[in-house]
């Protein structure tokens, strides 16, 4: 079974009433803590990947998640080419490493040396201890505003035996241990 969109028509919205600025989201979101997560994939130009916290599961049957991800991003063009990608939820340990797939290290070899990979069923990226891997076809996107919210059934999952948490929050990362 594969996931599939379903269309529903908004009501008409008053006018008058206007979306917050983008400062005030931004300010507003920094107090919503996040699970800290690893996207990766594979392409004609080899491994990408970049750090996101905009990752929720939508359904257990099929198993699907979304991921938003920013039409900027380097990994944009390879992901969208391969329609595969890895969420890897990383622990503690991996504090470094997801602030080089956020940005602070450009180039993408650069970015996965130093770690351990494997792959699954796709032939995206698997970090070896990441606490859970879900490998991921992309199904569905809907663009909304600077990204893309993908829709990505789960193929494989991969879980790591240990089991502490990065979350993001207050715009710094936060260790959780169980």
């Amino acid at each position: 079974m594969t996931a599939s969109a379903v269309s529903v028509t908004i009501p008409a919205f008053d006018p008058a009433v206007t979306a917050v600025d983008s400062k005030a989201y931004r300010s507003g979101m920094a107090r919503l803590p996040a699970g800290v997560n690893i996207i990766t994939s594979t392409g004609p130009a080899g491994w990408c990947g970049f750090t996101a916290s905009a990752v929720c599961s939508v359904t257990d049957d099929p198993p699907t998640l979304l991921v938003c991800m920013n039409r900027n991003s380097q990994s944009y063009d390879s992901i969208r080419q391969s329609g595969v990608l890895c969420v890897n939820t990383v622990s503690t340990e991996h504090e470094e490493l997801s602030k080089r797939f956020a940005g602070s290290v450009k180039d993408m070899k650069q970015r996965f040396a130093g770690a351990e990979w494997t792959t699954l069923s796709t032939g995206a990226p698997v970090l070896v201890g990441a606490n859970v891997a879900f490998d991921c076809r992309i199904v569905s996107e809907v663009k909304i505003g600077t990204h893309d919210a993908l829709f990505c059934e789960v193929v494989a999952v991969s879980e790591a035996g240990a089991c502490t948490g990065l979350v993001y929050f207050g715009r710094q990362f936060h260790n959780v241990a169980v």
